[in-house]
C-alpha cells in the first residue's frame, strides 16, 4: 500500500472529527422508530453506519497518533541524552504510524461505485474474425454465465442472435448480484482470441475478437423514455442464415429518435415481451451516456476506469496454444486460460480493482 508521509494532520483530524458526528447521528436515527418502520431508509443508514465504522476503525487510532505525535514533540524541546535518542525513535515510528493511518483511511474514504449493487446488463458481439470471432463471442458468454453461478449471481437471457456455426453474432444478457457490477464493470472492451479456428485445415492460429459492453441497469425514474421519442417497428423472428423461425410479428425493434440508439429484441413470442426488454437494454444505454457525460464535465471522460479506455480498447487476449490470458490494461499474465474460460476470474477481477483503488488514492494525495 503507498505510503506517503503526513501532510495534512488539520485536514485529517477535521475529516475524522466529521466522521465521528456522523457515525454519532446515524447511530441515533437507527434507534428512531419513524426508521425503524421504513425498510428502505433502515437499510440505507445500516449500509452508511457500517460505512463510517470502518472509516473510524482507522480513524480513530489516526486521531490519538497525532495527539501522541504532537506530545513526543513538544517533550523532545525539553529532554537530552538518552531519553531524547528514545523519543527521536518514538516520533520515528508515529509518522510512520501515522502514513499508515492516513493511507487506510483515505481508501475508506474514496467515493464509491456509484453503480454498486446495480443489476448488470452484458452485450457480447463477435467482432473481426467472422465466424471464430461469433463462436468466441459464446465462449465469452459461457464464461460470464460461470461466474455468476459460482457467485450465486441469477442470469436473464435478454437476446441472442445465433450465428451458422453455434456461435453468437450478437448476445445480450442480465445477471442480478449484490456484487455483480464490482465484479464485472472492468470487463468493457475489446476481448483477443489467439488458436487455431474449428475451420482451419492448416493449422494456423488465427487471431479474433469479440466486444463486451458491460452496462449498469437504470431505474425508470431515474431515465424517463417519452413514447414520442421511440419509433417502434415489429418484423418477424430470424435464426442463423436468416431463416425465419416465427411466423407472427414478434420482434422488435425500437429507434430512440434523440440519440440514434437502436435496440432489438426477437426472443420473446410476444411484441410485448420484446418491447420491454428492448427499453431495458435502451434505458441501460441511456444510463450509460448520461454518466458519462457527467463524469467528463469534472474530468477526462472515463478516466476512472482501468486503463482508461472505453469500448474500442483491447483490453484482454487469450492465447490457446500458450494456456495464456493477459490483460493490457494493468499487466497482468496468467498461464491457466482454462479455468478462466469456465469462470474462475477472480484474481483478473482483484488485479483490476486494485489497480483502480490506487490511482484513485494517488490521485487523493496530489
Amino acid at each position: 500500500m503507498q505510503q506517503v508521509t503526513y501532510r495534512y494532520p488539520e485536514l485529517m483530524i477535521n475529516q475524522v472529527k466529521a466522521l465521528i458526528s456522523e457515525f454519532e447521528d446515524v447511530e441515533k436515527r437507527l434507534a428512531d422508530p419513524e426508521v425503524v418502520s421504513d425498510p428502505k431508509l433502515l437499510e440505507t443508514l445500516g449500509r452508511r453506519h457500517k460505512e463510517l465504522g470502518n472509516a473510524l476503525s482507522a480513524g480513530r487510532p489516526l486521531q490519538a497518533a497525532y495527539e501522541n505525535l504532537e506530545t513526543a514533540k513538544e517533550l523532545m524541546e525539553v529532554t537530552e541524552g538518552d531519553e531524547r535518542d528514545q523519543l527521536q525513535e518514538e516520533l520515528t515510528q508515529l509518522k510512520s504510524e501515522i502514513a499508515e493511518l492516513e493511507t487506510q483511511l483515505r481508501v475508506f474514504l474514496l467515493p464509491q461505485d456509484p453503480n454498486d449493487g446495480r443489476t448488470v446488463i452484458i452485450e457480447i458481439r463477435g467482432a473481426e474474425g467472422g465466424e471464430e470471432a461469433n463462436l468466441f463471442a459464446r465462449n465469452l458468454r459461457d464464461m460470464y454465465v460461470a461466474i455468476a453461478a459460482t457467485k450465486g449471481w441469477t442470469v436473464e437471457p435478454l437476446e441472442s442472435k445465433e450465428s451458422d456455426m453455434g456461435g453468437f453474432t450478437e448476445v445480450v444478457f442480465l445477471i442480478r448480484g449484490e456484487t455483480a457490477w464490482t465484479h464485472l464493470k472492468h470487463e468493457g472492451g475489446v476481448h483477443r482470441v489467439q488458436r487455431v479456428p474449428v475451420t482451419e485445415t492448416q493449422g494456423r492460429v488465427h487471431t479474433s475478437s469479440a466486444t463486451v459492453t458491460v452496462l449498469p441497469e437504470a431505474d425508470e425514474v431515474e431515465i424517463a423514455i417519452e413514447e414520442k421519442d421511440l419509433q417502434v417497428d415489429v418484423y418477424r423472428s430470424s435464426g442463423p442464415g436468416g431463416q425465419s423461425v416465427n411466423t407472427t410479428d414478434s420482434a422488435v425493434r425500437i429507434t430512440h429518435l434523440p440519440t440514434g440508439l437502436v435496440v432489438t429484441m426477437q426472443d420473446e413470442k410476444s411484441q410485448l415481451q420484446n418491447k420491454t426488454k428492448a427499453l431495458r437494454v435502451l434505458r441501460a444505454r441511456l444510463f450509460q451516456i448520461e454518466q458519462e457525460r457527467q463524469q467528463s464535465e469534472a474530468a477526462s471522460a472515463r478516466r476512472d476506469q482501468v486503463g482508461g479506455g472505453g469500448r474500442s480498447e483491447k483490453i484482454r487476449t487469450y492465447n490457446f496454444k500458450e494456456n495464456r490470458v493477459t490483460d493490457h490494461r494493468i499487466g497482468l499474465t496468467l498461464h491457466r486460460l482454462e479455468s478462466i474460460l469456465a469462470g474462475d476470474l477472480d484474481e483478473l477481477v482483484e488485479a483490476l480493482l486494485i489497480a483502480e483503488r490506487d490511482r484513485q488514492l494517488a490521485e487523493s494525495f496530489d
